[in-house]
């Protein structure tokens, strides 16, 4: 029986599923490795001139956006859990020291996979509710991401 307390993913879920033409060890690199990940990070014209990433669970994975304008947007949690070159979870509901965030928005799911020649890149981000959810959809995940993803399948393909 179902729990009237849990939501479908569809209610909480965005996806972004992606063939990259890149080899999988290189999109984790880039995944991984603060200064490949400020070049890519974000859809140009913004940048992400600051990144910090402790790889192992419990670590910080913390992200500086910068917008057009100069605004900058710190975004700072933890990694949950890693398989390296295959998976990686992170979540804002935390920040270092498993400090509870004043307000959790996301948890990302990343997988990579081999595919032919390429990776299957699948991102899934889970919301806590339904409305951020509905939020991130109307900020532009699915151009951003998409646009993040031609980033980084070409500095993938720079580096491999």
């Amino acid at each position: 029986m179902d729990s009237p307390h849990l939501d479908t993913a569809a209610e909480h879920e965005l996806v972004l599923d992606r063939l990259l033409a890149a080899p999988r060890p290189a999109i984790w690199r880039a995944w991984t490795q603060p200064e490949l990940l400020c070049r890519w990070f974000t859809p140009l014209p913004w940048t992400t001139p600051a990144a910090e990433i402790d790889l192992r669970p419990g670590g910080a994975f913390n992200v500086t956006m910068r917008s057009p304008d100069g605004e900058e947007f710190p975004n700072e949690g933890v990694i949950l859990d890693l398989e390296p070159e295959r998976r990686l979870v992170s979540t804002d509901a935390y920040r270092a020291g498993w400090r509870p965030s004043e307000k959790p928005f996301m948890t990302l799911v990343l997988t990579l996979d081999d595919e032919g020649e390429g990776t299957r890149y699948t991102a899934r981000v889970r919301h806590w509710s339904a409305e951020d959810r509905a939020r991130h959809e109307a900020m532009g995940f699915h151009s951003g991401w998409g646009q993040c993803a031609d980033q980084l399948e070409a500095l993938a393909k720079e580096i491999a």
